[in-house]
C-alpha cells in the first residue's frame, strides 16, 4: 500500500485521470474531493462491499433458479 501525506487543497493523480483532492481536515475526518470519468464508480468502501453482496446474491439465486429448471 502507498501512504501519502497531503495538506488541505493538496491532491493525487490516479492513472492521468482520476483526482483525489484533500477538501477540509476537521480533528480525526477528512474530506476528500473525487475527480473521476462518469463511467468509473466511485464508492465509499462500506457502500462497494453492500454492492457486492447483492450482486453475489443474485447470482446465488439465478444459480439456483437455473439448476431447478433443469
Amino acid at each position: 500500500m502507498l501512504v501519502l501525506s497531503r495538506k488541505k487543497n493538496e491532491s493525487i493523480v490516479i492513472n492521468d485521470d482520476i483526482t483525489i483532492v484533500v477538501v477540509e481536515i476537521r480533528g480525526d475526518k477528512v474530506r476528500l474531493g473525487v475527480d473521476a470519468p462518469k463511467e468509473i464508480p466511485v464508492h465509499r468502501n462500506e457502500v462497494y462491499e453492500a454492492i457486492q453482496r447483492n450482486r453475489q446474491g443474485a447470482d446465488e439465486k439465478q444459480a439456483r433458479e437455473a439448476e431447478a429448471a433443469e
